[in-house]
């Protein structure tokens, strides 16, 4: 037998595995002091209160009230359910309903027809890199980046009856912004030359991100441009699609700061929008009547946010 003492393992020292695992976790444990997790634990409750109590519990407490008279004065507890007669008064027995109705399917024609198809047209165009195209791409977006209370005035400054650059040069003396024959249209060109910035912005960020081999195998095969855009590359853009219809289709229905600075929405510009604001914080203070047609245009709103949604949620799964 040898006369090597037998050395024996001490308890008190852990193997290097054990000490691995329980090093890790004495350092897992000491990631996160106390000030971390109540900065963590800040950033993720400031934002989540601020989305309930500024977006998620207006849109419900607008939906309740639809269903109530409440004139914003009484106290809440005498608040009188009316259940859907505001919305059947907003339907039979509200006359400015359906031309804003009609206005607000004219304004989403406007958009979708005429502006966002310029819009992408303008991309196509600063796609290929013309001179000028940085100079360009900034003056096509400016309009994006005011806000269209704004946008009313600049074009005040043109639409004007007697010292406006449009009837100076036509010498005509039309009331562009007054007339309830024309006022409409008048609004939806200046609404029109903000979208197409919009727009054109969305379609070029798509446009430079289209793989260069479509283009490349679609000229081997004798396309032409018209032909590898329509047949190639607009398919290819289709969330891009997808987002310009869905903001399309909201910017018609929350239009609004343009017709309420020309004329509060009335004589021609009556718009869903304005309806709301003229019942909920205007002379009829009718919070139930205002939230009825609110949560109409919520709804409408929701379907096409839902698509959307649907849509990306299906993109990223496969």
């Amino acid at each position: 037998m040898s006369d090597l003492p037998l050395i024996q393992a001490d308890p008190a020292v852990s193997s290097p595995a054990a000490t691995t695992r329980k090093g890790g976790r004495g350092r897992g444990s000491r990631l996160l002091s106390r000030t971390d997790r109540v900065v963590i634990a800040l950033m993720v409750l400031v934002p989540l209160l601020l989305v309930v109590g500024l977006v998620w519990f207006p849109a419900l407490a607008t939906v309740a009230l639809s269903g109530t008279n409440w004139d914003g004065i009484g106290p809440i507890g005498e608040i009188e359910w009316v259940g859907g007669r505001n919305y059947s008064d907003v339907i039979n027995i509200y006359p400015p309903f359906v031309p804003a109705v009609q206005n607000n399917l004219l304004w989403l024609a406007a958009l979708f027809v005429v502006a966002t198809p310029f819009g992408m047209f303008l991309a196509v165009l600063l796609d290929k890199e013309i001179r000028g195209s940085r100079f360009y791409q900034t003056a096509l977006y400016l309009p994006v980046v005011l806000s269209l209370a704004l946008i009313g005035f600049v074009w005040q400054l043109i639409y004007s009856r007697d010292q406006g650059l449009l009837n100076a040069a036509l010498g005509t003396s039309t009331d562009w912004y007054g007339d309830p024959d024309v006022n409409i249209w008048a609004v939806l060109v200046a609404a029109g030359w903000r979208h197409v910035g919009y727009i054109m912005l969305l379609y070029l960020a798509g446009l430079k991100g289209v793989d260069p081999s479509l283009r490349e195998a679609a000229a081997v095969d004798g396309a032409s441009e018209a032909t590898t855009f329509f047949k190639v590359i607009f398919p290819v853009l289709r969330p891009i699609n997808i987002i310009v219809l869905v903001v399309t289709v909201i910017e018609s229905l929350r239009a609004f700061d343009l017709v309420w600075v020309v004329n509060k929405g009335r004589n021609g510009l009556e718009l869903i929008s304005a309806l709301v604001t003229q019942n909920v914080v205007g002379e009829a203070s009718r919070i139930g009547f205002g939230s009825a047609l609110a949560t109409l245009m919520l709804a409408v709103s929701l379907v096409f946010i839902t698509v959307y949604l649907a849509t990306v949620m299906r993109e990223n799964r496969k």
